[in-house]
């Protein structure tokens, strides 16, 4: 599973987080464990009504390829879940 997880912080960090920043948003990781990965998006994802889509459609798609069985939980808003961290460039 160590690969998994390493899969997916990378899936995060060098394709969902630059297809996010180019939007104007922000994707930040709240938890990233073998069974469960907790994403939240912030910027101008915080207030916008394609959020749902863009979870549905690319964010979850894109997690469940690499790891099918996994639990995807998105949030989004101007709070920061606590612990989250910030993926930048």
């Amino acid at each position: 599973m160590a690969v998994a997880i390493e899969q997916l912080s990378k899936l995060c960090r060098e394709v969902l987080a630059p297809l996010i920043r180019a939007d104007g948003g922000k994707l930040y990781v709240v938890t990233l464990e073998a069974s469960h990965v907790k994403l939240h998006l912030a910027g101008k994802f915080a207030g916008c009504p394609g959020s749902p889509l863009v979870i549905k459609q690319i964010i979850e798609p894109a997690v469940r390829s690499i790891a099918p069985q996994i639990e995807v939980t998105v949030t989004y808003g101007a709070r920061i879940p606590e612990g989250a961290s910030l993926l930048s460039a």
